[in-house]
């Protein structure tokens, strides 16, 4: 879809100026003149880089995303069509750019182009689920209910991922706390002192040596560590960027103590719902393992999926591959096949998710407790080390004077 700038007159004779999005410059022009404009001129805005909406990540919040699909849905159910739909819900929201976007879909299907096809228009708003979901919508005829289910699922997938982050961000907060205070003292506090220990002219104990060294090191060399930090963090994005450093930081995340568990849990929660949530839907199968592999965003789980699919074209059950897989435990592996005996996937999937959402829950409270006296006791050993290494000095040169 492309901006449009027009100046049009208004049946009173009253000048108007504004913009306008359209496929086509005559599209701009027809929709003008629904509108009970005359129009004189009509030209396609240039964008520079400094009028363009800069964005990081997915531009609608996911709450704002859910409220859209229950409030879709409720217009659906109440018989509005899709364009007055999408028009009540594009005056009401907030985000310009997702404001902008439902505009342009709303006029994509009063050109005749079907939502899923106009929404596939703007990837970084709507995810291929939606897409897919959308799609058999439209082909069952039962738009309201898909949008619902899209609601709930967005809903559940998105508290998962928040308590999966929400407990791998506390410890790091506090290890970012515990580091910073450690280089504050080392620093601002202990060169005070080095001063009074020179003039002591005794040997000092091996545990102020130590903190005097890394605390004339930090003084003196302080850009050398920044390069070094700075050198690492432009390696690691450039790693994780290639597709073996994605392979390794796929592996490392689920490897790595005690939050590997954890991140494990939240992966499967969201496999298993969304893989239920697409089937629900009447998604082909295969079409459904393609959509969760781009979504789960781990090259371990997607290299299992990808497997799956493999074996499901070659007539095997989904099951097979996936028990082949580290990373899937016996319960998800045998809920799935008893799932494709019994002609209830879907369900069993449902078990699943419930399930492992369940655990994450658990084990998130399970690791702040257990996180916030070891970070302490981190803490306390680190300026411990500190005040004795500057305590012991102070000690004997206090005996020397008695």
């Amino acid at each position: 879809m492309t901006t449009f700038a027009y100046e049009a007159r208004e049946r009173g004779g009253k000048k108007k100026k504004g913009t306008i999005t359209a496929a086509t410059q005559s599209a701009a022009i027809a929709e003008l003149k629904k509108r009970g404009l005359i129009v004189l001129a009509v030209k396609e805005e240039k964008k520079t880089i400094l009028h363009k909406e800069i964005t990081f990540g997915r531009p609608v919040k996911n709450r704002d995303f859910v409220v859209f699909l229950r409030q879709f849905a409720t217009l659906i159910r109440a018989g509005v069509g899709l364009v007055d739909s999408l028009h009540t819900l594009a005056a009401q929201t907030e985000n310009k750019q997702f404001r902008k976007a439902l505009e342009d879909i709303k006029s994509d299907i009063r050109n005749g182009i079907q939502l899923s096809e106009a929404a596939a228009k703007h990837s970084k708003i709507f995810e291929p689920l939606f897409l897919s979901m959308v799609k058999a919508g439209e082909a069952s005829g039962n738009m309201e209910v898909i949008l619902e289910r899209l609601a709930l699922f967005y809903e559940k997938s998105h508290y998962t991922k928040e308590k999966v982050k929400s407990a791998m961000t506390y410890p790091l907060v506090l290890l970012v706390l515990a580091i910073g205070v450690t280089v504050y003292l080392l620093t601002s506090v202990v060169p005070t002192f080095v001063g009074m220990f020179q003039s002591l002219n005794a040997e000092l104990p091996a545990i102020t040596k130590f903190v005097l060294a890394v605390s004339n090191s930090l003084v003196h060399y302080w850009y050398i560590y920044t390069i070094t930090m700075l050198l690492l963090s432009i390696f690691s994005l450039i790693l994780v960027k290639m597709e073996y450093g994605q392979k390794v930081t796929s592996y490392l995340k689920l490897k790595v103590p005690i939050f590997g568990s954890l991140y494990q849990k939240g992966l499967l929660a969201r496999m298993s719902r969304t893989l239920s949530t697409l089937f629900s839907s009447s998604v082909p199968i295969l079409q459904a393992l393609t959509i969760v592999e781009e979504v789960m965003h781990n090259q371990i789980i997607g290299k299992a999926l990808a497997d799956a699919k493999e074996s499901l074209r070659q007539g095997r059950p989904l099951s097979e591959p996936l028990k082949e897989s580290w990373v899937f435990p016996p319960l998800v592996t045998r809920m799935i096949a008893i799932g494709e005996e019994t002609g209830a996937l879907e369900t069993m999937l449902d078990k699943v998710a419930d399930f492992y959402e369940a655990e994450v829950e658990n084990t998130v409270d399970k690791v702040k407790a257990l996180i916030e006296p070891i970070m302490i006791v981190v803490l306390a050993v680190l300026i411990g080390t500190i005040v004795i290494s500057i305590m012991v000095p102070m000690f004997e040169m206090y005996s020397h004077i008695k």
